[in-house]
């Protein structure tokens, strides 16, 4: 969590600087693109607030009456961020494109945004590559997209998105505004607004997708639970495995529990001891486990596992 901390701050200094910059350029210029811009910054800095709050008030400790912790309270104030790039960034951007494409008004000496839009780039740009970097060295040999979509981090990938659309709506902005000078159609300006709504909007989905399956309680991934049943299946008293529930408490803290059908007259000594090495195998495989709960008895028929989930386990699966 401390990494994620890094990657928030980074983005956060950068946002706050560079809004106020935009802004002001803005007022000056009187460019749509720019304010635009402007707001996207000052939403992303206060998305970087929210996503703090959210990892603090994940770290509070168990209580009576939520005795699994306060882990999804960072999925919850991760959702709260993309309603608000949706509503607040994306929303305002394109009205703002709207209101200029049907009352545009000359730019005003846009020298200032183009040296204002080549700032923002080099911030921006050490943004994303500290979260970047971060992301890089906690996905190891996962393919890049398959890693993103297994992060169960908001901080990480929330952080990633809005610095990788910081960028393209600053080259966006730039085409916007280089366009509108050249050809003398303020409209344009007003267009690079427009889309650059339509990017927030669209990430703001993208991040609404992710939050949402985990707030709902989003398990581990099939092909893990069928390693840890291949796992169990391995004891040899073990005759067979009930259904395995599992549920992401927190990014690095997952809920599983799993029945076991031991063969007729094993002894409770061989039954705890073949619990004991399932746990002790399936925690140092996979470390996100924190909460193990196996309970010996007789799997019902109807959860028995003729699925399609059932099938061999692979290799070594790196995570949950």
């Amino acid at each position: 969590m401390a990494k994620s901390r890094v990657s928030i701050y980074a983005a956060i200094a950068a946002n706050v600087a560079i809004a106020v910059t935009k802004f002001v350029v803005a007022g000056i210029t009187g460019s749509s693109a720019m304010l635009s811009e402007g707001i996207h910054s000052a939403v992303d800095t206060f998305n970087g607030v929210l996503l703090l709050v959210g990892l603090k008030l994940s770290q509070r400790p168990a209580t009576p009456e939520h005795p699994f912790g306060h882990g999804k309270e960072l999925y919850f104030w991760s959702l709260i961020v993309a309603v608000l790039i949706f509503g607040v960034g994306g929303g305002l951007s394109f009205y703002e494109g709207v209101q200029h494409v049907l009352h545009s008004e000359p730019m005003r000496d846009p020298m200032w945004n183009y040296v204002v839009l080549g700032a923002a780039a080099v911030f921006e740009g050490a943004s994303f590559a500290i979260a970047l970097r971060q992301f890089l060295a906690q996905k190891g040999d996962t393919p890049f997209w398959e890693a993103l979509h297994r992060s169960k981090d908001p901080t990480t990938y929330t952080v990633l998105a809005e610095d990788a659309a910081a960028l393209v709506g600053l080259v966006v902005a730039a085409v916007g505004i280089a366009a509108s000078h050249h050809f003398d159609k303020p409209e344009l300006d007003g267009v690079a607004s427009l889309v650059i709504g339509l990017l927030l909007a669209g990430v703001a989905v993208a991040l609404v997708r992710e939050s949402r399956g985990l707030l709902i309680g989003e398990g581990i991934r099939p092909e893990t639970a069928r390693a840890i049943r291949s796992l169990a299946l391995e004891q040899p008293k073990v005759r067979d495995v009930g259904r395995i529930l599992s549920m992401y408490i927190g990014p690095d803290d997952v809920l599983v529990t799993m029945d076991l059908d031991f063969e007729d007259g094993t002894e409770a000594a061989d039954a705890a001891a073949a619990i004991a090495a399932i746990e002790r195998q399936v925690r140092d495989r996979y470390p996100v486990i924190k909460r193990l709960f196996i309970e010996a008895g007789t799997a019902p028929a109807r959860e028995r596992w003729s699925r399609p989930d059932a099938a061999q386990a692979p290799a070594d699966p790196q995570q949950g």
